[in-house]
């Protein structure tokens, strides 16, 4: 399906609000309100919009630690390994990608002690041949 750019800056105003209401939604993008619902449903029946959610404020979500974890994986072994985090409560996001790594995942944990115990956890995993991590200080920016 192709995105148009008047999806694209629906798309960016539901990011941002997604209770925005489809009269608000119609006046920002200078169209119909039925416009707007005939693109919603497009866009959701397509796939493009997956689904609606709550963003929760960071104090809300505080709980805890983040850290990116970078790995790097043996040929042939990344499913097994994917298995193994998928398992690990801690695991909150797994992405596959391009680059020097395989794979980047995003843990949460009360304490760095307890970051600490995952990433030893992660490192035994069979298949894994490296890790590199970073704590998240703060978020400056999230779209999601």
């Amino acid at each position: 399906m192709r995105v148009t750019d008047k999806d694209q800056e629906l798309i960016a105003l539901l990011q941002a609000n997604a209770r925005m209401p489809v009269s608000e939604l119609a006046r920002r993008l200078g169209v119909s309100r039925t416009t707007i619902q005939d693109r919603l449903r497009r866009l959701e029946i397509s796939g493009v919009i997956a689904g609606y959610g709550v963003r929760l404020a960071n104090q809300v979500t505080a709980e805890g630690i983040l850290a990116h974890v970078e790995l790097s994986v043996e040929p042939r072994m990344t499913m097994e390994v994917v298995r193994a985090l998928v398992r690990m409560p801690q695991v909150q996001t797994l992405h596959t990608v391009s680059g020097k790594f395989d794979l980047i995942a995003q843990i949460r944990a009360l304490t760095t002690d307890d970051i600490d115990k995952v990433l030893d956890q992660i490192g035994i995993i069979e298949g894994v041949t490296r890790t590199e991590s970073a704590i998240i200080l703060s978020t400056k920016l999230d779209r999601r």
